[in-house]
């Protein structure tokens, strides 16, 4: 098992963030790994100012997770009315498949216990990610069958295919 540290993000690590979250979800580099969006959505998934103003934020914290000096992946917790949407879950794609969104998953769910005693964890997944949704309901999510818009933010992402949408997954806890 692979010895993994999690730590709460701070504002000297936002371009590194921003560098790994892109690679995760965007572009080739994301191709390597199975959580990419390459075909539905074109451009970037978030940039330096986005990852500073969520580490600003109240009732908001992002958690890194580094083996060694090595930044693996990171994840966005959200408090707001004794729930937590965890979103931006990311993994560097070279490291996929070796358990580190499992346990960084776990460490997300664990801070948003502790730090704000969550009784529902919500997160949002594209409903064609089959294999993503499959991956949350190994960990006790369920679909709700709450569905709404894809969010545009045409100055980091275009989509690539119409119709995205977003579905609402929770965990009561």
């Amino acid at each position: 098992m692979l010895e993994l540290t999690f730590a709460r993000a701070e504002p000297s690590d936002a371009a590194q963030l921003a560098e790994l979250i892109n690679s995760a979800y965007r572009g080739e580099s994301s191709r390597q790994g199975w959580t990419t969006e390459a075909d539905l959505l074109e451009g970037r998934r978030t940039d330096v100012e986005d990852i500073l103003n969520l580490i600003a934020a109240a009732d908001s914290k992002l958690l890194l997770c580094r083996r060694g000096g090595e930044l693996l992946g990171s994840v966005h917790l959200q408090y707001q009315d004794r729930q937590v949407h965890i979103g931006m879950l990311a993994v560097k794609p070279s490291s996929q498949n070796l358990g580190v969104g499992k346990r960084l998953l776990q460490a997300a769910e664990v801070e948003a216990c502790q730090a704000w005693r969550a009784k529902r964890l919500l997160m949002a997944v594209i409903p064609c990610r089959t294999e993503l949704i499959a991956f949350y309901e190994r960990r006790g999510y369920r679909r709700t069958g709450i569905v709404k818009a894809f969010p545009l933010n045409p100055v980091l992402w275009v989509p690539k295919v119409t119709g995205l949408s977003l579905e609402l997954l929770e965990k009561q806890v």
